[in-house]
């Protein structure tokens, strides 16, 4: 029986082992497409066990390589890691169903680079989550960057040549002008990168005056993952991947690794005793729900549907920075539940997105009336995704704008409460709005010079039971939120 620590390390290797394997079996569409599955589901496992070990109150360590007194590059898990991990690498079993349907469906080129990307984005993202120290995460960071630009640029046509230099321009920027002087700056004021619970930074006594409000913004900003304004276009401008792109990196992967980072970073590095002493954080609170609102704004004028979805994770992303810079107990348990809630909701939207397209190759809502009588499967598993970004019971997204609103009470700002309801609301419409078009409009006509409703189907299967998997998965999680809590609490444990 692995131990959590062999665990940890094999999670980190399964996926390389599954890139050399895709790659050998280039000329083998289901050979290379059964090894991804195959890998995708070992990796889970072992991925389980590690979060069964930290679940039961181990906390795996595992140290690679010491370069110089404080700086390791080494893994530590603790509960908001083994959370983000156990989110990626199960659902990459659910994208890599979906992409066999959605690339197989649309006749993309170049699938085995893409299966190749995906494996090596996958470790990099379990290396986020397992980092041990600022030191880690930064490594894996910037590996998670240089693996998801293929993905990006897929179509490589000079839109996806744009998108991708944006993407790639505005992360690297951040991360090698903003957090990697933040690392380097806690580094000289501690003497560690380390991770500790509580904060390495209250004992740091040169720190003072303005000195904690810059130092948190260069990593608020630093980690341009978190896609918080006015760092965020790299975001939609990704939208020319392909669907199981966006669905699963950008809405799990890319941008969860990021906002993972901000979260352990209030917890770790600072502590959020400190960020509620020194007030580090309140001008970030103040941005963060600024950033829910003009990104929900933005959103309602979206006619192309991944690209509302594009603006709507920019916004719920912002819900995690918004608990962090709380620097309350249960601000922290508002934003790391939003990581799980807002991973299978919105990927649910985008899997329904690429759904829609593969069928009925409309990826704009105006072109939508009438899909939804003949695709019904499909819009009813977007509806649910929908109803649980919104925070509709009994979707999972309910519960962490339940613990924001309580976390704005519990720091003494009542204000955020009326931030997430206008949010809310603002959610109903743009992401609602899709759906109603699409049972409620007139069915198109040829006149139009659109094909009739009638003769589109569904999607194939591969793209529609996994959409299911993860609507089914928003409903389950809302009833087993509890136990999630549970396990997330010694992270606001005094």
């Amino acid at each position: 029986m692995l131990t959590p620590e062999t665990a940890l390390l094999a999670s980190l290797i399964l996926p390389l082992i599954g890139f050399v394997g895709i790659m050998l079996t280039d000329r083998a569409p289901n050979l290379r497409e059964g090894i991804t599955l195959t890998t995708a589901v070992l990796t889970f496992l072992c991925v389980l066990t590690v979060f069964v070990g930290v679940a039961g109150g181990a906390r795996p360590e595992v140290t690679v390589l010491t370069m110089l007194p404080g700086l390791d590059v080494a893994f530590s898990v603790e509960p908001l890691g083994a959370l983000f991990a156990l989110i990626a690498s199960g659902l990459w079993i659910v994208n890599s169903l979906y992409s066999i349907g959605y690339m197989r469906g649309n006749g993309e080129k170049g699938q085995t680079r893409f299966y190749m990307c995906f494996a090596i984005a996958i470790t990099a993202a379990l290396g986020i989550a397992y980092a041990g120290n600022l030191l880690t995460f930064f490594v894996f960071y910037e590996a998670l960057t240089l693996s998801t630009f293929p993905l990006v640029t897929h179509k490589r046509d000079a839109k996806a040549r744009a998108g991708g230099r944006i993407y790639l321009g505005i992360l690297i920027g951040t991360s090698i002008g903003l957090l990697l002087p933040a690392v380097i700056w806690t580094y000289v004021l501690t003497g560690t990168t380390d991770f500790a619970l509580g904060g390495i930074l209250a004992d740091a006594p040169d720190l003072r005056g303005a000195g904690p409000v810059i130092l948190l913004g260069l990593f608020v900003f630093g980690i341009g993952k978190a896609a918080l304004m006015p760092v965020h276009p790299w975001l939609p401008n990704a939208m020319v991947a392909p669907t199981p792109v966006s669905a699963f990196l950008h809405a799990v992967a890319v941008v969860k690794a990021g906002v993972f980072g901000v979260l352990k970073v209030s917890l770790y590095v600072f502590g959020t005793d400190y960020l509620a002493a020194s007030g580090a954080s309140e001008l970030y609170m103040w941005i963060a729900a600024g950033s829910i609102l003009l990104a929900s704004a933005i959103a309602m004028t979206q006619d192309n549907l991944k690209a509302r979805l594009a603006y709507s994770t920019v916004s719920q992303l912002s819900y995690v920075t918004l608990g962090a810079m709380m620097a309350t107990s249960l601000g922290v348990i508002g934003g790391a539940t939003q990581i799980a809630a807002h991973a299978l909701g919105k990927m649910t939207l985008f899997m329904c997105a690429g759904a829609v397209y593969t069928a009925a190759h409309h990826s704009l809502i105006s072109e939508m009336r009438g899909t939804g009588r003949a695709m019904p499967y499909t819009w009813i598993a977007y509806i649910i995704g929908a109803c649980s970004i919104i925070g509709l019971p009994p979707m999972a997204g309910s519960w962490p704008k339940f613990y924001l609103m309580m976390g704005g009470l519990q720091g003494g700002h009542g204000w955020l409460i009326a931030v997430l309801i206008v949010s809310s609301l603002m959610n109903i419409v743009y992401l609602l709005t899709p759906a109603v078009r699409a049972f409620m409009d007139p069915v198109p006509t040829p006149a139009s010079g659109h094909a009739p409703a009638a003769v589109i189907d569904e999607a194939p299967l591969f793209c529609l039971v996994p959409a299911w998997i993860t609507a089914i998965g928003t409903v389950l999680l809302f009833f087993f939120m509890g136990d999630l809590v549970a396990f997330l609490e010694p992270l606001v444990a005094r």
